[in-house]
């Protein structure tokens, strides 16, 4: 039997079992066959047939099909052919050894066999050294499956994945090894344990910076949007020496060099990183580079460059950059002309652009003005907005004089398009006209590109959608002067599920609440529809359930349809709500004591299209029917028996323009509202001040005003400030009747009310104290809420995540508020103060879930731990 064996590395292939002897030629017998193979000669044969042995898992066609060995071929043995066949085999990287063997040789027919020993699959793998969480990170990323061929490239190409990984983080040092292990339960299969040493962190020690003088380090440093230096807080070292060049810097009158030296000496020793970390990552660094080369051209320096940068180890924990700038001449604006425009003046322009001759040379100042500026007028707006979709604005630089320049700002106005269609493409549940009737984009239409970044925010507020994946397709046909437009959502869940316990009068309150924020009425018969819900028509729907135990049970239920006839965005609302608090005891027992509420709201909403779009005008009708039967415990009016009745009419001015509802980043949620009853003691000859209050609130009667301002404003990616003030006053008609005990201000802590719908009390959350103790508490010994109250809060934002199945984000806040028994004690500037930090996470099914922690600052008398260190829960905007 002649054998072959093949590996990609020697020299030469033989076929059969090759033994060299000191002529250089071997022989070996065939079975019975006296016939000789002469290495040197080789003979032509023709291949009778082949198989193949020592493979399980793979085709063994397909294997024979890849070596390319054709049966009925002619080919030489030994030769060319089956080396080749060999290598082609080896390239696979599946198996770990080859053989090619002549099984017998029948006249000029050879017949071969391939034999393999197939590399091992994998079963399973695990790590070691690393936390569970960040295994699950791994796991996806490098991406093993059960059944992978076990290659050395796979081993490298895991490990490559694993470092990198790693070295994102900011573990430049780490260590991955890949352990190869039997699986007892499966032949040829192996199990990867892979171990993980992260070391400690490579941090930017420091980041140096030559030839800059026209801004100083800090400056240069401040544009770098990623990469920075590690933190340091050491304000002991060098201040024994900072204070003897200070004095001697100020002995010879020369402060500003004192001031300097303080400077350094601070950038020194008291350098802190909030919001950025300093781990080195190549790609950010590349990009902030060319921050740096912006942030020049932003000062009018447009020939600025780095001359060189180097990254090198400090020592095996830390990094330092080094970076040369050539900052070139600082350039200035002189003449801008303007060409090829018709449509709109020159002047026109000018004015609009916002650049005047001897301003400095600022390069994204002129980009943003003339294509997009998100905060203002720009040029490429004023056009597109008015059909000129294929408008495009080039500045060119005509002459440059020293250390100003001529622009010539050269346009192409092109022809009016119209808009041709308007699809829709990823809505599965919500239905098409729910999207339709949103849409600012319309067939016939001029394009206009504020209607499309409209639209998009329109979409976002509907809640339905991932409001960070909205995209806008703008498909041109320059031919024939149309656009099409496809907008590509991403639906996410918009049904949320309550379940909380609150802390209420001494009693733990449970509360079970659903919301089906996209429902459908009209399919509410349909069998079908029911998945689990009716949806997709923008409806809403929302059940509430509270109960302490039998003593206390309350629910409600709402509904919305926003859109009432289907052509208009008029908002109908429609709720109900009814709770019982009791003793326990059966109705027929004389000892009972009960209050019983129930209660109707209708209201209907309108958007307005003056003074612009953004304002809406909301009017409603509100009953409440109170009725006390023996119950004074809560409840403090009169004897605790008697009736009473609310008849309220509710309007509401408001005007929102926030980009979207999760994680807004600009505009602004206003709203001024007033609701009023009947003045009855208008109308009656009664004297009131002589009445049981039993009667004397027998009839409600009120005027109550509140004022909402919240503004949002992104001063640095994802950064954002949000301003908040809250405002509101109870009044009343006659003062022999007084202010009702109805309605009233609950201000302090975590905003979940304990009671649901518990005598109209609206119950403000601010953080740093308990529930309710900002609150005016005595009325004939008993707390009975204020008449008047204030609140401010800046919150600084930065999001964790914008993920559409957990948006996340962190905040830090200060907040101040007060309440008040009466006017007459109002004042805006007697407020209690508090800071803290938090996390909000909302999950589509769960609403916005926050958890703070902040610190009062201002003690309440009475109550000696209403402020200091406090947590505070809240469960949908409930601190908002």
């Amino acid at each position: 039997m002649i054998k072959v064996v093949g590996k990609i590395a020697v020299f030469c292939l033989l076929i059969g079992l090759v033994l060299i002897d000191q002529q250089g030629v071997a022989q070996i017998s065939l079975g019975s066959d006296l016939s000789k193979i002469n290495y040197e000669k080789p003979v032509e044969y023709i291949i009778g047939g082949v198989e193949v042995t020592g493979v399980e898992f793979l085709d063994k066609n397909v294997i024979i099909m890849l070596s390319e060995i054709e049966i009925g071929k002619r080919v030489k043995i030994p030769g060319d052919e089956i080396t080749s066949a060999i290598r082609k085999l080896w390239d696979q990287g599946l198996f770990d050894n080859i053989s090619i063997t002549a099984t017998s040789i029948k006249g000029n027919n050879i017949f071969l066999s391939i034999n393999l020993k197939e590399r091992p699959r994998l079963a399973k793998f695990s790590f070691e050294g690393i936390r569970k969480t960040e295994a699950d990170d791994i796991r996806e990323k490098i991406n093993l499956t059960r059944g992978d061929v076990v290659t050395d490239h796979l081993i490298i190409r895991t490990k490559n994945i694993i470092q990198k990984f790693y070295s994102e983080k900011g573990f430049l040092n780490s260590e991955v090894s890949v352990v190869e292990k039997s699986d007892k339960k499966n032949d040829n299969f192996v199990d990867l344990v892979i171990t993980i040493k992260k070391n400690k962190k490579v941090k930017i020690k420091d980041i140096n910076f030559f030839g800059n003088e026209a801004l100083n380090d800090d400056a240069v440093k401040s544009s770098m949007k990623e990469t920075k230096a590690r933190g340091v807080f050491r304000p002991l070292d060098s201040l024994g020496p900072l204070l003897v060049d200070m004095t001697g810097s100020s002995l010879k009158l020369k402060f500003g060099q004192a001031g300097n030296q303080f400077i350094d000496y601070f950038n020194q020793n008291c350098r802190v990183n909030l919001f950025k970390g300093s781990k080195y990552i190549e790609s950010n660094y590349h990009d902030d580079l060319q921050l740096i080369i912006a942030k020049y051209n932003k000062k009018g320096y447009r020939d600025a460059q780095i001359v060189f940068d180097t990254v090198y180890r400090v020592d095996n924990e830390n990094l330092a950059i080094d970076i040369t700038i050539e900052e070139g001449n600082k350039y200035y604006f002189r003449n801008i002309t303007w060409v090829g425009n018709t449509v709109y003046p020159s002047a026109f322009l000018s004015a609009i652009l916002g650049i005047q001759k001897g301003d400095v040379y600022n390069k994204e100042l002129l980009e943003t003005n003339l294509q997009y500026n998100p905060n203002g007028f720009d040029v490429s707006s004023q056009y597109m907005d008015n059909g000129y979709l294929f408008f495009n604005a080039q500045p060119i630089e005509t002459f440059v004089d020293n250390d100003s320049i001529d622009m010539e700002i050269r346009i192409f106005e092109g022809k009016q398009a119209r808009i041709n269609e308007v699809t829709v493409k990823g809505n599965l549940k919500t239905n098409d006209h729910v999207i339709i009737r949103e849409l600012r984009t319309r067939p016939g239409q001029l394009f206009s590109r504020s209607d499309i970044i409209r639209t998009t925010r329109e979409l976002a507020n509907l809640g339905y959608f991932n409001a960070e994946s909205i995209t806008p397709n703008i498909n041109p046909n320059a031919a024939e002067g149309t656009v099409d437009i496809e907008y590509e959502v991403e639906e996410t869940s918009a049904d949320q599920i309550e379940l909380s316990g609150g802390w209420g009068y001494g009693r733990i309150i449970g509360t079970i609440g659903l919301s089906f924020n996209n429902f459908s009425l009209n399919n509410f018969f349909k069998k079908d529809a029911w998945k689990p819900i009716p949806s997709g028509d923008g409806q809403k729907l929302a059940l509430k359930f509270q109960t302490y135990g039998k003593d206390y049970l309350s629910w409600n239920v709402s509904f919305t349809e926003p859109w009432l006839g289907g052509k208009k965005p008029n908002a109908l609302t429609v709720s109900y709500y009814h709770s019982i608090y009791s003793n326990g005891l059966p109705k027929s027992d004389t000892l009972r004591s009960s209050f019983v509420i129930n209660g109707v709201t209708v209201g209907i909403g309108k958007r307005l299209e003056w003074p612009d779009d953004f304002f809406t005008f909301y009017q409603g009708v509100n009953i409440q029917l109170y009725n006390l039967t023996n119950y004074s415990t809560i409840f403090y009016i009169g004897d605790g028996n008697g009736k009473f009745n609310n008849l309220s009419y509710e309007i509401i001015l408001g005007r929102n323009s926030i980009d979207q509802p999760i994680y807004p980043r600009r505009g602004s949620d206003l709203s001024l509202g007033l609701e009023l009853t009947p003045p009855y003691s208008a109308f009656s000859n009664r004297d009131y001040s002589k009445m049981e209050e039993n009667e004397k609130y027998k009839w409600i009667e009120y005027h109550k005003w509140k004022v909402k301002a919240y503004w949002y404003f992104e001063f640095m990616d994802k950064l954002v400030l949000a301003s908040k003030f809250r405002f509101g006053y109870l009044g009343d008609y006659n003062s022999d009747l007084g202010v009702t005990p109805f309605e009233r201000f609950y201000l302090g802590g975590d905003g979940l009310s304990g009671y649901n719908n518990f005598d109209g009390r609206e119950v403000i959350g601010m953080r740093g104290y308990t529930n309710e103790s900002i609150t005016p508490f005595y009325y004939k010994d008993k707390n009975i809420g204020g008449t008047v109250f204030t609140r401010y809060s800046l919150e600084l934002r930065y999001p964790l995540s914008l993920a559409p199945t957990s948006t996340i984000y962190a905040l830090t806040f200060v907040e101040a508020g007060n309440s008040w028994l009466g006017s007459q004690g109002f004042d805006p500037f007697d407020i209690k103060r508090s800071a803290g930090v938090g996390i909000r996470v909302f999950l589509p099914m769960f609403g916005m879930l926050g958890l703070d922690w902040a610190y009062g600052f201002d003690p309440i008398p009475g109550i000696p731990t209403a402020n200091g260190s406090h947590f505070h829960f809240s469960l949908n905007q409930s601190l908002d």
